[in-house]
């Protein structure tokens, strides 16, 4: 029987209209194989949200989302917007979107693809094999707590004030997606915090030390975050899963991105206790290469497998997805952001007209 999902589609800016429509086409070929029918609608986020409303999130926007069955977000930002005050910019509208949907666990993973193992900036016998899954929560910490602003002291002076808090329960969500995910995989999970200076983070090593009894399975580490940070670059293959607050996870999952040579390459999902998820490539909108054909589109593409896999339940859909992009790969089509010798230049287009190919062989 035919299974049909509503999905929302949020362009956004700058390259995003470029390489949501690739994801579309590539879930619409799948579709066909595994008997899924998919209804897209489209809204605004972002920029473009703000150049035709007025608001990075118009209620219509997230209304749309909250009756879908997943999300499938592109890219927001650029130069235009960036003078804007704080609270019109189209970061403040993903950062109320993610609240307004309750999407508490962010799914970074970075693993080093043999195809683009050179890419690194790292040497190859200290990225090779590297697959690590940050797993990060993302609404809570400094980002969302309370007093926060600019205030004007009794002197006159203005004072900067951010609040970094998280509740037993809000530990307590985010540390069972992360023992869970880590089950799934190699069965080993590191807890990233600063317990040694900061009262929040003793809470979350001792909360995350709790769960571990109900994961006897699951080999459970602790790191202090700038330790974390430089093992990271000194031997990413110690690493399986990660789990850690919102300031620290958005940090050090932008690092373990980097060890694969590009951003270009890599998805991400933010997920809800509902089962509505919120899916997006890891780089931002490249307003400087927008409309000239250049963007590299397999980032949204495997976003659009993250989908299939957590969000919708078709893993076969989602490793068909994932394999033709390890195809094209092998046969050596590179946007310029993974560019080496010997290799083939193409655009989004071509790569898109790659894609396919290989899902329809």
């Amino acid at each position: 029987m035919t299974q049909q999902y509503r999905i929302t589609l949020l362009p956004g800016d700058g390259i995003g209209p470029e390489i949501i429509p690739v994801a579309v086409a590539a879930l619409k070929a799948v579709g066909k194989q595994f008997d899924l029918q998919f209804e897209f609608q489209e809204a605004l986020v972002g920029g473009a949200a703000i150049d035709e409303t007025g608001n990075p999130l118009p209620e219509e926007t997230l209304e749309m989302c909250r009756n879908s069955d997943q999300v499938l977000l592109a890219a927001i930002g650029g130069y235009k917007w960036d003078t804007l005050p704080r609270h019109q910019r189209p970061e403040t509208g993903l950062l109320a979107l993610r609240e307004g949907l309750q999407l508490f666990a962010n799914l970074r993973p970075a693993m080093v693809l043999p195809q683009l193992i050179d890419a690194s900036t790292l040497k190859r016998d200290v990225v090779e094999g590297t697959d690590i899954m940050v797993v990060r929560e993302l609404t809570g910490g400094i980002y969302f707590g309370k007093p926060k602003g600019i205030f004007a002291t009794e002197t006159g002076e203005q004072r900067g004030v951010n609040t970094m808090a998280y509740t037993e329960a809000e530990i307590d969500r985010i540390g069972k997606v992360a023992y869970d995910i880590a089950r799934k995989r190699r069965g080993k999970l590191c807890s990233v915090d600063k317990a040694n200076v900061l009262d929040v983070s003793q809470l979350w090593r001792d909360r995350i030390t709790a769960l571990s009894s109900q994961y006897p399975d699951v080999e459970l580490s602790h790191l202090y975050v700038d330790n974390a940070a430089m093992q990271l670059i000194r031997n990413p293959k110690q690493f399986d899963t990660i789990v850690t607050g919102n300031l620290f996870g958005d940090i050090l999952s932008d690092e373990a991105a980097m060890l694969t040579g590009s951003i270009g390459m890599l998805p991400s999902a933010s997920l809800g206790a509902s089962g509505l998820g919120l899916y997006e490539p890891v780089h931002g909108s490249a307003p400087d290469i927008a409309g000239q054909d250049k963007a590299n589109p397999l980032a949204q593409v495997l976003s659009a497998a993250m989908m299939l896999r957590y969000g919708l339940g078709q893993p076969a859909a989602a490793d068909r997805i994932e394999r033709a992009v390890m195809q094209v790969l092998d046969a050596g089509y590179r946007t310029g952001d993974i560019m080496s010798e010997g290799m083939q230049l193409v655009g989004c287009q071509a790569m898109s007209d790659a894609l396919l190919a290989a899902l329809e062989a």
